[in-house]
């Protein structure tokens, strides 16, 4: 999932904790329903809350506390019941038979087995360019379907009854429960879509939700955005929270204010605030699975495509001296593409059979050789070009560290650009971009959540970097491989290697959250891989 850069089985115990926060101040008598309203901080603005179109995480935070799929993910990333009150799959692993509990949607509708097959076949279908539509490929025909060849209406998904979904994949895989917990696998009210058209989900009101919270505030371009109890909500008796009130704050020292003056029950903090907060019983830390990586722009220009220029520019970056001295947050530099800590295989993390050193460390020495190769290889004696990412404080900095390290390169000018999020994931997208600070969170406990991205064919492929042995690894890890742990496992190690041999992309760092949040703040839960934060058990307490 698509992360802004201020702000996800096999999983690592201490990543896979949902973490409570639990210390602060206490809050001031008010009316029960004021106490029962949480004030929220983001970072970035919500960009969409449509299902089917959204990719980053702050959208899909807002849609996982104001939808519900299948499924859903609960403490230690486990997956409960969610409007699927069970299900059952065939011994090959490959049918899966969900039995929805009876629910509504907001506008009092009634949730059915329809709605899923109608999300489902929306999502696949080219026509809504869905990025995402990729997570689908484990259903029958829904490669197929992408690719032109075959009609949506042959998606292996079906009602059977309003009661019954029955799912039918290609093959056999893990990791399909923690997928229908997602948020792209939601269901969407038909009618309701169809009512808005090209308006539907572009703001709180051409929308319907059957999670625990509604929006009932969000114009679509609005940098605040209000979530309000869902009394429609199948569960919603055991859902404390009356209100979340969430604000956009890019700076941190305007958050930090808020949240001293208590308009905010928690903020996230940057530059030396955690330094100075490290020792309050307030901080907290959270670990993400998140990577953020520098891609680059491989249709543009053929600097971009030198493999030699690729190698020169991460190689000159100092990674340690990133964390440790200007975020400072818990962050630890990347080890690969997967972030370290999210899955592991007879004990050994993924990282340490898949780590190309080269690749995420610095060799000042050896970037500048490279350099000077590269530029001779083109035909240049020197090079321009302007790095992008977000206008976030964490964007910020990256840029002018990132830019400070490659200018010891020489012959070398970098112009920094930093953009609303919003802007600047379009941009990404359309590949308008030289270079451009990306970040991923995993959508699920496995490392091919990472190393789908980056096949040719991918739509979030957005430098175009192309090689055949990665597409091939990864292939096989989702395909003839998908069954086989052992073969599968070193599919993925393969294919991250050669990733990083290529230096496809420029791993820089593996996010950590640091962040202060009230005592009188209970029952957050957070888990380091999708949507992150589910307030759906939250609450304040006197």
């Amino acid at each position: 999932m698509k992360i802004n850069s201020a702000v996800k089985l096999g999983t690592v115990a201490t990543f896979a904790a949902v973490l409570l926060a639990a210390c602060g101040s206490s809050s001031s008598s008010s009316s029960e329903a004021s106490k029962q309203t949480l004030n929220w901080m983001e970072s970035s603005a919500l960009p969409s809350m449509d299902s089917s179109t959204a990719t980053d995480v702050v959208s899909g935070e807002t849609m996982n506390n104001t939808g519900e799929g299948l499924l859903r993910i609960g403490k230690n990333s486990s997956i409960h019941p969610g409007v699927a009150k069970s299900y059952s799959k065939s011994k090959d692993g490959k049918t899966y038979t969900f039995n929805l509990r009876k629910s509504n949607w907001s506008n009092g509708d009634k949730v059915t087995a329809k709605d899923f097959v109608y999300a489902w076949r929306r999502t696949v279908n080219p026509k809504t360019a869905s990025q995402y539509a990729y997570m689908y490929a484990p259903v029958k025909n829904a490669n197929a379907i992408m690719n032109k060849k075959k009609a949506v209406s042959s998606l292996g998904v079906k009602a059977v009854g309003n009661y019954k979904v029955v799912v039918t994949l290609t093959q056999a895989t893990s990791y399909f429960p923690s997928l229908v917990a997602s948020p792209m696998f939601f269901p969407q009210n038909q009618s309701v879509v169809q009512k808005y058209g090209k308006g539907y989900a572009t703001n709180a009101q051409k929308n319907v939700y059957n999670g625990p919270f509604k929006l009932t505030y969000w114009t679509g371009t609005s940098d605040n955005w209000t979530l309000s109890k869902n009394t429609k909500y199948w569960n919603a008796k055991n859902v404390k929270l009356k209100k979340i009130n969430i604000k956009t704050m890019k700076d941190p020292q305007t958050a930090l204010s808020q949240y001293q003056s208590g308009k905010l029950d928690a903020t996230y903090l940057s530059g030396q605030q955690p330094k100075n907060y490290k020792n309050s019983k307030q901080y907290v830390e959270r670990k993400s699975a998140s990577t953020f990586y520098i891609e680059l722009n491989e249709k543009k220009d053929s600097m971009m495509k030198n493999k030699k220029a690729r190698q020169a520019l991460s190689l000159a970056i100092n990674r340690n001296q990133f964390v440790n001295k200007v975020l400072a947050d818990g962050s630890t530099t990347a080890k690969g593409l997967v972030s370290t800590g999210l899955a592991s295989y007879k004990g050994k993390d993924f990282n340490t059979d898949a780590a190309v050193p080269s690749a995420t460390s610095q060799n000042l020495a050896k970037a500048k050789k490279l350099w000077k190769q590269a530029l001779k290889e083109t035909g240049r004696s020197s090079y321009s070009f302007t790095l992008m990412a977000d206008d976030t404080p964490a964007g910020k900095n990256i840029t002018e560290f990132v830019q400070s390290q490659w200018a010891k390169l020489g012959n070398i000018k970098v112009t920094n650009s930093n953009l609303p999020f919003k802007t600047r994931l379009s941009r990404s997208q359309n590949g308008q971009f030289d270079a451009v600070v990306s970040a991923w969170g995993a959508d699920f406990p496995d490392p091919i959540s990472f190393l789908s991205l980056f096949t040719s064919d991918n739509s979030y492929n957005n430098g175009k970097w192309s090689n055949k042995t990665y597409d091939k690894d990864v292939a096989a890890a989702t395909g003839k491989d998908a069954n086989n742990t052992a073969a599968r496992w070193n599919d993925m190690v393969g294919a991250q290697k050669a990733i990083l041999n290529d230096q496809g992309i420029i791993p820089i760092y593996q996010q950590g959250k640091a962040q202060l949040v009230k005592s009188n703040v209970k029952g957050l839960i957070y888990f380091p891989t999708g949507a992150n934060w589910d307030f759906s058990q939250a609450y304040i307490s006197k």
